[in-house]
């Protein structure tokens, strides 16, 4: 069946649909990245968005079991892609990414060129969109929603069993993120973003701030957590939306990007060095006036904006990119020791 993508400003794209078939709106976004399709489509940072991939030849290696996501379901609102291959070859796939997206009742549209909307968005930002077949709907704008609120876990999550407590705030975590920490031997309790974090018995030894979708803004919950942590001086890692947070926080601000970063493939500068680390990154948000008591910590080659922030004395730092990668580079994996060693 044909499909049609339509832009807020009128301008309309026909496809071929390889997903589900059914009219969905949202944000239109592009990612640049090459692989990683399975990881960034269940990544809750894309909630609410239409996602279009830049790269071809998307659904070559199909789609792995479920242990291999980033959480348990689909969180892009629809799927554009230039190429779509329909027999994947690879050890772990266990269906094709059409049978995926029909099963997770999102659309998908192959749409030859990818790359004029890429410059479309990149000219003249990210707008609304929706992707329709016989029925028409109304545009969505998921910016009005507190996405956070719809993709963080409802109640307490406890994994490990290691020495040192590490509270991960759920503003739609990727799940590689605790991984990352019970892999270093820490105790991971994942907790909801409105959550008390100081009513757990537990002792806190280290926060992170998770990653996340939409305003950083309409956290205020979780701003006021991070201020309370901030005064107790426990120590605390905010990653992606964290980063943003942390900074709203501690007297910072923050605004929405023209297109924002989505891919593999962003090139950060540490503050004050000559080191350059490729990084997986997923924001349309970015940290405007960085906090007194803050200095940058690290600076996106790419266009100067802010990539991360660390205090000049106290045990607080966040980063824009994500240091578990999944997919993408492992280059600042290193962070994760960075963190944990101001917990020991």
């Amino acid at each position: 069946m044909l499909g049609k993508l339509i832009l807020k400003d009128g301008s309309e794209f026909e496809g071929q649909s390889f997903g589900y078939e059914e009219a969905r709106s949202g944000e239109l976004v592009f990612s640049t990245g090459m692989v990683g399709y399975p990881e960034s489509l269940t990544d809750p940072s894309y909630e609410g968005q239409i996602l279009v991939s830049t790269y071809p030849i998307i659904g070559s290696y199909g789609v792995p079991e479920k242990k291999y996501w980033e959480s348990d379901r689909i969180h892009v609102s629809g799927l554009i892609v230039s190429q779509y291959i329909d027999t994947p070859s690879h050890f772990e796939s266990k269906s094709t990414l059409s049978e995926w997206l029909k099963k997770e009742k999102v659309p998908g549209l192959v749409i030859l060129d990818t790359r004029y909307l890429t410059q479309k968005l990149r000219d003249k930002g990210a707008q609304l969109a929706k992707i329709i077949f016989e029925k028409d709907i109304q545009f969505d704008d998921p910016s009005k929603k507190n996405l956070v609120d719809e993709v963080s876990i409802k109640k307490p999550l406890i994994e490990g069993n290691g020495h040192k407590t590490i509270i991960l705030i759920d503003c739609g975590a990727k799940k590689s993120i605790s991984r990352s920490l019970l892999d270093r031997g820490v105790k991971v309790i994942t907790v909801p973003w409105n959550f008390d974090i100081f009513s757990l018995k537990e002792e806190i030894d280290g926060v992170i701030i998770s990653n996340g979708p939409g305003d950083p803004k309409m956290c205020d919950i979780t701003i006021e957590t991070v201020k309370k942590i901030f005064a107790k001086k426990i120590p605390l890692l905010g990653i992606c939306l964290g980063n943003q947070i942390l900074a709203l926080a501690t007297g910072g601000d923050t605004y929405k990007m023209k297109f924002g970063h989505r891919g593999q493939n962003q090139p950060c500068i540490m503050a004050g060095t000559k080191k350059c680390y490729l990084t997986t990154q997923n924001h349309g948000f970015a940290i405007g006036k960085i906090p007194k008591g803050f200095k940058p910590w690290f600076v996106n080659a790419n266009d100067d904006t802010n990539e991360g922030i660390i205090h000049e004395k106290l045990p607080f730092m966040s980063v824009q990119f994500h240091p578990e990668a999944s997919p993408g580079p492992t280059d600042t994996e290193w962070i994760f020791d960075e963190f944990l060693k101001k917990i020991c």
